[in-house]
């Protein structure tokens, strides 16, 4: 099946970046949409940036202007650049993936393990 596997999260102080990845694997078709969810303790799952075919994206309105997201369709790996970070974006980031599968009918909704993100002086 189709797995995906973040990788460059960490510990950063406010006002530092960090670059998140998101490598999908698998027997991938196509890939639709492509997106970054967080979640905080005692909070709720949150979109925090997506990309879908034909590159439109979306953001939520805390991280507009210090967070991009991209993807390489050659690689299959979507990324998060997050710039000029703040306490409140300490979280568990989630890669989500919309993914067509070969040989298989319909959509696949991927999400990876999760990787912390901590903000902190």
């Amino acid at each position: 099946q189709v797995q995906l596997v973040e990788s460059g999260g960490g510990l950063v102080q406010p006002g530092g970046s960090l670059r998140l990845s998101c490598a999908a694997s698998g027997r991938i078709a196509n890939i639709y949409n492509m997106g970054w969810y967080r979640q905080a303790p005692g909070k709720q799952r949150e979109l925090v940036a997506r990309i879908i075919s034909g590159s439109r994206t979306n953001y939520a309105d805390s991280v507009k202007g210090r967070f991009t997201i991209s993807r390489d369709n050659v690689k299959n790996t979507g990324y998060l650049q997050m710039n000029s970070l703040k306490p409140e974006d300490t979280a568990v980031y989630f890669c989500n993936a919309l993914i067509a599968r070969i040989g298989v009918p319909g959509t696949y909704d991927a999400w990876g393990q999760g990787t912390q993100v901590t903000v902190s002086s």
